[in-house]
């Protein structure tokens, strides 16, 4: 029950900030501005740790969600929040360097992670260029 609750939280805190970030960018007649850096990177990190919460939450009630080579005792609960913040982190920036491979449901987990960090460039690129095509 508990990973359930997590993981919904989890995942409207993610749902709420990709909505929030393509219903509110104000561009003040610019293509490019600080507001929409911060916001992007406000964006990537809420998506990083709301991902890594629930790998972490998974991980914490015996769900196996990915393997590190050479690693084979369970590790403090500080230290698996921190590889589950890399595992994160490099499954949202790329598609992972190898030395932590998701297995089980973190496959599927780490799939719909992986398709919202290649999609969000992408679609915040078209959004700055249909304001842009609006105003000229």
């Amino acid at each position: 029950m508990i990973i359930i609750a997590i993981t919904t939280m989890s995942l409207i805190l993610i749902a709420g900030s990709l909505r929030q970030i393509f219903a509110s960018l104000e561009f003040e007649h610019k293509i490019f501005s600080f507001q929409l850096f911060v916001s992007i990177l406000l964006l990537y990190t809420i998506v990083m740790i709301g991902f890594a919460i629930i790998y972490v939450s998974l991980i914490e009630h015996g769900v196996m969600v990915y393997h590190e080579a050479g690693q084979s005792e369970p590790l403090h609960w500080k230290e698996e929040i921190a590889r589950s913040m890399y595992f994160s982190g490099a499954t949202l920036f790329t598609v992972g360097y190898g030395e932590m491979v998701p297995v089980g449901a973190g496959r599927w987990i780490a799939i719909f992670e992986a398709m919202i960090g290649y999609s969000l460039p992408a679609a915040l690129v078209a959004k700055v260029w249909q304001h842009y095509k609006i105003e000229h």
